[in-house]
């Protein structure tokens, strides 16, 4: 039951975290910002699927794993997820929160954005769950 209550109290956290409203300022510039709220329209965000999978199915049989990405930037950012068998999405990231996503795992992925006025780009071969914290 207590593990129950966690997890519950994560979820609630974590869907908290995908909000758009926050107090820090801005300085993205008005393509970014504009990307992140066009993105932000139709985004699903999986947050229920990530935090099953890393509280509760870390097994090898799993064909899927998941990436997070943390954003301690002073910008909205959108980062770009591509590769693997033609695994394209975009994740919109506020300032301050996380974003994650399931991805099939054992594939090489390009993680790419805007943060800030500062491009992030790097390819990586992801196996297992996987995180980074992009700031300016």
């Amino acid at each position: 039951m207590r593990k129950l209550l966690t997890c519950f109290g994560i979820i609630l956290l974590l869907g908290h975290c995908n909000t758009t409203h926050n107090n820090y300022p801005t300085a993205s510039s008005s393509t970014s910002d504009k990307e992140y709220h066009e993105v932000m329209k139709t985004y699903k965000f999986e947050t229920a699927e990530v935090l099953n999978y890393l509280l509760n199915d870390v097994s090898p049989e799993n064909p899927k794993t998941a990436i997070t990405i943390e954003n301690t930037s002073r910008c909205n950012i959108v980062i770009t997820v591509s590769g693997g068998n033609s695994y394209y999405k975009k994740i919109p990231i506020a300032v301050g929160k996380i974003g994650s996503v399931m991805i099939p795992k054992n594939q090489t992925y390009r993680l790419s954005g805007m943060v800030c006025k500062s491009s992030y780009q790097t390819s990586k071969y992801i196996t297992n769950a996987y995180s980074v914290k992009l700031s300016d």
